[in-house]
């Protein structure tokens, strides 16, 4: 059997949803590995437990988004311990912490994970046969072109060299010499 890393977030009034939708897909879900934002994580794996008591399910439940734990599950993104994002997200509510939202959803594309923020595009991705195909693995992007963008532009050379060149100590004039 393959072993998904599977994000499980959502917004407050999305939380009764994506409980709904693990619960109606909890066969298919067991034996992943879960990481997920607190409140979020906390109700799916209780409403799971009590479907499948016989089921230990795995999960790591990380601060509430707005806390920190968005920024947590993007590290783990970039990290590689996520491979699947289900993110249902509240289009009516504006967040006060859009911008993580924000930054979620590029990490996403970024690293070419798989991501979702509704039920329907949910509801796909789990019965993919790609979802329980054990050979198929995302394709990272390369962005080695990127990352190397400075290679050889020796920009801490002239950096410390403007900064020297504008503190240099200026010598105090002479007064002998002005005198003369």
């Amino acid at each position: 059997m393959v072993r998904r890393k599977v994000g499980l977030v959502a917004h407050d009034a999305m939380k009764p949803a994506l409980t709904e939708w693990a619960l109606y897909n909890s066969e298919r879900l067991i034996g992943h590995k879960f990481y997920s934002t607190g409140t979020t994580g906390a109700i799916i794996k209780e409403a799971l437990e009590k479907k499948h008591p016989e089921v230990e399910w795995d999960f790591t439940i990380l601060k509430s988004g707005p806390l920190g734990g968005d920024q947590q599950i993007g590290s783990r993104i970039v990290d590689g311990e996520i491979d699947y994002l289900f993110f249902f997200t509240d289009p009516m509510t504006m967040q006060p912490h859009d911008t993580d939202v924000k930054a979620l959803t590029r990490l996403a594309s970024v690293e070419n994970i798989i991501f979702c923020c509704n039920r329907s595009t949910a509801d796909h991705i789990i019965t993919s046969p790609l979802f329980q195909d054990p050979d198929y693995e995302r394709q990272p992007m390369d962005y080695s072109g990127y990352a190397k963008r400075f290679e050889g532009m020796n920009i801490a050379d002239h950096a410390v060299e403007k900064v020297n060149l504008e503190h240099a100590i200026v010598p105090e004039p002479d007064e002998e010499a002005d005198k003369i």
